[in-house]
């Protein structure tokens, strides 16, 4: 998969289908290039877009404040750092020519990129996770034992629920007056057995529980009441 992503990367910049300018100026300080780096390889890609596949020294002096001997020393760390390869490269006319290429670049900034994308994902997560905690203390009115607070992780470690999932489950909980881990648990296995994986599935199962008819209870007043929720333990095969 990398590898295809790697060579559609080459055939969309060989096309000129792909301005990497913006990505360039947000992640080239993570990759490890520095300022004056980073104006060489603008320059170099602006002489590559032109049609000019192998800027000299020269002309990249000329159009810069950069001297000539400065410009050696940048490409020198650009080759030293892999961001810069001089490839075999075919013009319009069919003759084989030199010419600089900074794929190997572009495919370190992508991968940059997904990591950036990916931390935040993870955090994002983890935040979400971590208010399902903060939740279940507010419900319970209390702190969390370890052994509760194990349970939730498990939830989200080893069973792979989603935080949505396990506050409809606790939701569930506080409809009946169950307030344990164990009935919640309960709730989640149910779901895992009857494939209940969205809002939208549990919102079908939470219906069906309840469209069902009521049992009532008589008090002394011979008052009827119906009890609205699904009692999980009681579950069966």
């Amino acid at each position: 998969m990398q590898q295809q992503n790697q060579d559609r990367l080459r055939i969309w910049t060989e096309q000129g289908n792909v301005h990497i300018s913006q990505l360039f100026f947000q992640q080239y300080k993570a990759c490890g290039i520095e300022d004056d780096e980073a104006l060489l390889i603008l320059h170099m890609t602006a002489f590559i877009e032109k049609g000019n596949h192998f800027p000299t020294p020269d002309d990249l002096a000329e159009r810069s404040h950069i001297s000539k001997e400065q410009v050696s020393r940048l490409m020198q760390r650009l080759f030293q750092k892999g961001y810069l390869t001089i490839e075999q490269k075919y013009d319009d006319n069919g003759m084989l020519n030199e010419a600089f290429s900074f794929y190997s670049l572009w495919n370190r900034l992508l991968d940059s990129l997904v990591t950036e994308e990916t931390s935040k994902e993870q955090q994002s997560q983890k935040d979400e996770e971590g208010e399902i905690f903060r939740l279940f203390e507010q419900e319970f009115g209390r702190f969390l034992s370890p052994m509760e607070s194990e349970t939730i992780s498990m939830w989200f470690d080893q069973d792979q629920l989603s935080p949505e999932l396990i506050r409809a489950a606790l939701k569930e909980a506080v409809l009946a007056q169950k307030m344990s881990l164990r009935y919640i648990d309960r709730i989640l296995f149910e779901w895992k057995k009857k494939n209940v994986k969205t809002l939208s599935d549990v919102e079908k199962q939470a219906s069906q529980y309840r469209s069902a008819p009521a049992r009532t209870t008589t008090s002394e007043t011979t008052r009827t009441e119906k009890v609205p929720f699904y009692n999980w333990l009681e579950e069966r095969e």
